[in-house]
């Protein structure tokens, strides 16, 4: 946790939701939304790989790191509007979005806002360890699980060092932050509209438990321009795990 608060930030983080550091000749920046239970600083060690011309600027979401004492968000709707203030307030250059698991619907709803209240549209759009939207039908009850259950279902998706999820006070702090990332999974409702005019990059883990192959390739519905699907080695945290190879993707698709 020490290390979230200690990130350096630029005169651009005047508002608690965006990490990032100052890149002056940047020409466009790289919005980063977190897993359920992440935090801005899982995507920060990417900085440098994207420098010096994409900006990253991973999102905090109230309750964890420098927010641990800002009460955590339990409803989609009101998310998405408020991260809708945040792009509204740093549009001064193009961007993209990056969203994993969780963050890929974040950044897919985030992206209709956009379309609905006029605001310049994302360059591209990468949704990671995600099945498509129309899935998120009836998603588990994670946040309404025992302390000890949902540490189990936190083991089961190898995102949490094994010395975090065995430090019972550590987790007694930040488990309400993740329960109510699960909450927001639960109460998501997907609702049919225009396709995004927005390019596409579908990421997947070759071996994620958690997300259906068959549920990538509706990914495809969501947008009229490309969509592509691209798979690497590993399990639901793959992006962290093969973040050379994810980053250079990134790359390829922003030049």
């Amino acid at each position: 946790m020490h290390a979230q608060l200690s990130l350096n930030r630029t005169s651009m983080q005047d508002s608690p939701w965006i990490h990032t550091r100052a890149l002056p000749s940047a020409r466009l920046r790289l919005f980063c939304l977190p897993f359920a239970g992440g935090s801005a600083s899982s995507f920060m060690p990417w900085f440098a790989a994207l420098a010096p011309d994409i900006q990253l600027c991973a999102i905090q979401l109230p309750g964890r790191g420098a927010r641990f004492g800002e009460p955590a968000i339990h409803d989609f709707a009101e998310l998405i509007e408020q991260l809708g203030c945040v792009i509204a307030h740093h549009d001064d250059l193009p961007y993209a979005f990056f969203g994993h698991s969780l963050g890929a619907l974040i950044a897919f709803e985030l992206s209709h806002h956009c379309v609905r209240t006029g605001l310049e549209l994302p360059r591209h759009l990468f949704v990671s360890a995600s099945g498509a939207p129309r899935h998120r039908v009836g998603a588990a009850r994670y946040d309404l699980l025992s302390d000890r259950e949902l540490l189990a279902k936190l083991r089961g998706y190898a995102g949490t060092p094994p010395e975090v999820l065995e430090n019972q006070e550590l987790m007694e702090l930040l488990l309400p932050a993740i329960r109510a990332d699960f909450a927001l999974l639960r109460h998501y409702s997907y609702q049919p509209r225009p396709r995004l005019g927005i390019p596409l990059s579908v990421l997947a883990g070759r071996d994620d438990q958690h997300v259906a192959s068959e549920t990538l390739t509706d990914w495809q519905s969501e947008t009229s321009a490309t969509c592509e699907q691209h798979r690497f080695g590993g399990g639901h945290f793959f992006a962290f795990e093969q973040a050379d190879s994810v980053l250079e993707l990134v790359k390829r698709k922003l030049s």
